[in-house]
């Protein structure tokens, strides 16, 4: 188990520094594109800064969940704050919906009513945002995208960088045709790839924050498997598996075994070969497994 927390810290290490990485280029970045967006009148441009202001706070709150997920557990947290980088996903997802809401009511105004746009500075400014864009999503591939923080600011700044592209080619075709809707439609094109992103995050982050069943993970098979484990076991009920933080899968079960098992002294090995078999099949290295007698369940409540 050691060596196992050894390397998520690890992770978290190299996590936490490419996340730095990326917050310099974006924010660097994006003071060029919010001014240029204000001189050249561009609602694309306008958007991707905007967007990229969202960047630039999902990369900061992915780095405070870091911190946070990596304090020692304690009386009161008694999981520590491992959630906090779930939180900080479900988070980044939310304010990506806010901003495609605020850019899409802009667009169509201007879909109707089309501003004049300088598409020789859309262009060049949508340019370099592609390349830091893809450069800063190259920085956090690199790192552990298991964790669904890291994930969510990954998700962040790819949607920037596809966005890019298309407000690139806006530019162009303001610069080449006077077609000064097509910074409208190119805003639209990055609010569908913002709903996307946003999507894919609530909807993992809400499956984690809902005590959902681990994503791959079919409980008729663990109940299977931890009745196969041993042939002493008589019955499993009571069995939930859920997902503490995206790297930490976990799941309890209330399991009757034979009586002979408690006076035997053969209890202790049947635990040994359930848990094992929760690791290797389903990879679960947190198990809590509540052996019992059969006559137990006149005891309890409401199991299933």
């Amino acid at each position: 188990m050691s060596s196992g927390h050894g390397h998520q810290h690890l992770g978290r290490g190299d996590s936490a520094r490419r996340l730095q990485i990326s917050l310099t280029l974006i924010l660097a970045f994006v003071i060029v594109e919010l001014v240029v967006a204000l001189l050249a009148h561009s609602l694309a441009l306008l958007a991707d800064a905007g967007h990229m202001l969202t960047d630039a706070a999902a990369l900061a709150t992915a780095l405070g969940a870091i911190q946070l997920a990596a304090r020692p557990t304690t009386g009161t947290w008694s999981f520590g704050l491992k959630r906090a980088e779930i939180l900080s996903a479900a988070v980044n997802g939310v304010t990506l919906v806010a901003v495609a809401g605020i850019v899409t009511v802009e667009a169509v105004r201007r879909l109707i009513h089309p501003h004049a746009v300088s598409g020789a500075a859309v262009l060049v400014v949508a340019l370099v945002g592609v390349v830091v864009n893809v450069l800063a999503s190259w920085v956090l591939s690199r790192g552990d995208r298991s964790s669904l923080n890291v994930e969510a600011a990954f998700q962040h700044i790819l949607t920037d960088a596809a966005g890019f592209v298309a407000t690139a080619i806006a530019g162009l075709v303001i610069l080449t045709t006077g077609f000064r809707r097509a910074d409208a439609i190119a805003s639209l094109l990055v609010v569908v790839l913002m709903i996307r992103a946003a999507w894919i995050l609530l909807k993992a982050s809400g499956r984690v924050l809902l005590e959902g069943t681990p994503e791959g993970i079919d409980l008729a098979q663990v109940r299977l498997r931890l009745l196969a484990a041993d042939s002493h076991v008589v019955d499993v009920h009571d069995l939930h598996a859920w997902v503490l933080t995206s790297d930490h899968p976990a799941m309890s079960a209330h399991v009757v075994l034979d009586d002979s098992c408690f006076s035997d002294g053969h209890a202790p090995r049947v635990l040994d070969a359930l848990q094992e078999a929760m690791r290797a099949d389903f990879d679960m290295d947190h198990s809590t497994l509540q052996l019992e007698m059969a006559e137990h369940s006149t005891h309890e409540v409401g199991t299933h």
